[in-house]
């Protein structure tokens, strides 16, 4: 198909991560999303009914990302990605969740991940990452 409605740079300040600090303190997340959908019709008619509406999409994430919690950027961009595949006119998603501030003792920008989901598709499960990921103590 190939149509994509494309949505960088949404500034999210939340809740999320696996550090006891990070569990309490609100901090800055930058989501880009690509979202594969048929503009087909919305392009012939210029009409907005008959595509999926971006300020609907954006309300969407930041209603996941600032009301819900979660310890790994993993599970909230799969979360994202869920709500977006609500709409089944939504043919796949492309979620890059990154962490503005990174608790990492380096000059690193920023910590993220990017996931790939389409209708139909789920989250693999398995042993939890945070059962078997050990960190470096600060």
């Amino acid at each position: 198909m190939g149509d994509l409605i494309e949505l960088r740079g949404l500034r999210v300040v939340a809740t999320h991560g696996c550090l006891p600090e990070e569990k309490h303190r609100r901090q800055p997340f930058e989501l880009d999303l690509d979202v594969e959908t048929d503009m087909g019709a919305a392009a012939g008619a210029d009409d907005v009914s008959k595509t999926v509406d971006y300020a609907a999409l954006v309300d969407t994430v930041v209603e996941v990302v600032s009301a819900q919690r979660f310890s790994l950027l993993e599970a909230l961009a799969e979360r994202v990605a869920q709500a977006v595949l609500a709409d089944q006119r939504v043919v796949s998603v492309t979620v890059a969740v990154r962490k503005l501030r990174p608790p990492v003792p380096s000059d690193l920008a920023t910590a993220g991940v990017r996931m790939t989901r389409t209708q139909g598709s789920t989250a693999t499960t398995g042993p939890t990452p945070s059962a078997t990921r050990t960190r470096n103590p600060r």
